[in-house]
């Protein structure tokens, strides 16, 4: 079994992608979903403009490492005219292939005056896409779906904060018929207390991926410290039946800031994944460096579930 270190080994050509990479003027590159479609690797980038404001820009590759084709216009701007929620950008999409439509569903954080507020599009190519507008009001973000449904229903995980409903900064679950109304909100993790990685604030990281474990998710916890915050990842497991219950949750974190080019960029110490793809066993999970540029980890499922189950066991008891 590897040691957590070698759970997530980072590439050696990190970062993969840069404001360098962007065929176009901005500030950064980061927070990217990921997806397999076709023969390529696609990643769709959160690009910050010299405004400040953020937009969608797909990138592909062959082998999900390097070569990155880069489009020259964003595949979603803010759509101001119709989604007043997007005045003040679109930001860190999840990408999940929904079995029962054959789309890809891209949920993103719609922002606006009004706080964060989660959105959905639908894609078949990443070419074009079908917005749904927001689906969960502010504030809310941190969202992915599962990529099939339960019972009739379709699930997302989110991450509420700011109302007397949804106490804290935890992640939840709510479920819908349509993908547009969504109910039956339950908490699903809650953050640690005390001097926890994951004390204060949590949310979600990573999209759901079916495992014949369970449903393995990455999260991030945010720790604030007198220098300020610390955005690092752990893991948690899903019953496969019942994803709102959680088998196994990581008492240690798996990815920490490091690295230069995680530690010092336009929000330092920060590891923020939105993606990761599984072929032949390997997980190649990319994320956020700094708020300015995406890195690439990757690691094996099968030691990722033994490690968890062996070094953590069930995780909600933090003692």
């Amino acid at each position: 079994m590897a040691c957590h270190e070698e759970l997530f080994a980072r590439t050696p050509k990190n970062p993969i992608l840069t404001r360098d990479s962007v065929p176009y003027a901005c500030n950064a590159a980061f927070n990217p979903g990921a997806a397999l479609h076709g023969a390529d690797t696609v990643l769709l980038m959160r690009v910050e403009d010299r405004r400040g404001v953020s937009h969608l820009t797909v990138a592909r590759s062959r082998n999900g490492v390097d070569n990155w084709r880069v489009e020259d216009l964003p595949l979603m701007s803010p759509a101001v005219q119709e989604y007043p929620q997007e005045a003040w950008g679109v930001e860190d999409p999840r990408v999940v292939y929904l079995d029962d439509v054959q789309r890809y569903g891209i949920t993103y954080t719609a922002y606006s005056q009004e706080g964060p507020q989660v959105s959905l599009a639908l894609t078949n190519d990443f070419e074009v896409v079908e917005r749904f507008g927001p689906i969960l009001p502010p504030e809310d973000k941190d969202a992915a779906l599962f990529p099939c449904m339960f019972g009739g229903r379709w699930a997302i995980l989110h991450r509420p904060t700011g109302r007397s409903q949804y106490p804290g900064a935890n992640i939840w679950i709510s479920f819908s018929e349509d993908l547009r109304a969504w109910k039956d909100a339950v908490m699903v993790m809650e953050a640690r207390q005390g001097p926890w990685w994951d004390a204060g604030k949590i949310g979600l990281s990573t999209p759901p991926l079916r495992t014949k474990e369970g449903w393995l998710i990455a999260y991030h916890g945010v720790k604030e410290t007198c220098s300020g915050a610390i955005y690092r990842v752990g893991l948690a497991l899903l019953a496969l039946d019942d994803p709102t219950k959680v088998i196994r949750r990581s008492k240690e974190w798996v990815l920490a800031p490091s690295e230069s080019y995680e530690r010092i960029g336009d929000v330092g110490n920060v590891v923020f994944p939105c993606g990761w793809v599984e072929q032949a066993g390997r997980l190649r999970m990319y994320y956020g460096c700094a708020d300015t540029r995406i890195g690439l980890a990757e690691g094996a499922v099968s030691e990722i579930l033994e490690w968890l189950k062996a070094k953590d066991g069930e995780g909600r008891d933090p003692a």
